[in-house]
Formats: structure tokens, sequence, C-alpha cells
């Protein structure tokens, strides 16, 4: 699957202060995170907005809930 991640320029008011990251898939459901690894090769790339870049990168995702941290690793 491919994933999306940005910057929570919303911090504080979309999740808490420590939320810093949008994890995005490709039927568009949204995580917040505190952190994001990722384990795969990975791109930048505009957004469909045309005013914010993701960084974009295919893989299968996992979270760690306690951490709040999202790894996207290998298929």
């Amino acid at each position: 699957m491919k994933y999306r991640v940005r910057y929570n320029k919303m911090a504080g008011t979309r999740g808490t202060v420590d939320h810093k990251w949008r994890v995005f898939d490709e039927t568009g459901k949204e995580w917040l995170c505190k952190a994001v690894v990722i384990e795969v090769p990975a791109w930048t790339e505009i957004d469909a907005n045309g005013h914010d870049w993701n960084f974009a990168c295919d893989g299968q995702m996992k979270i760690a809930k306690e951490s709040s941290t999202v790894f996207i690793i290998s298929l």
C-alpha cells in the first residue's frame, strides 16, 4: 500500500502538541502520530491540493500505540 506522510501544521488543534505527523493511506484514511519510522525507499511529492508536500512510500504500516509511532516496513 502507498502511504503519504506530512507534517501536522495543526498540532495541538488536531491531536496533541506532540502529534507532529499525519499519515495517509491510499484510501485517504489518516493517522496522527508522534513519530514515523520509514524503513523502505521514500520520495517526495506534492499533494493533490497543490500546496503541501509529502513523503511517499510503498510498504506495510505497523503502529506502536504505546509510543504513538508509525512504522512503514517492507511488504
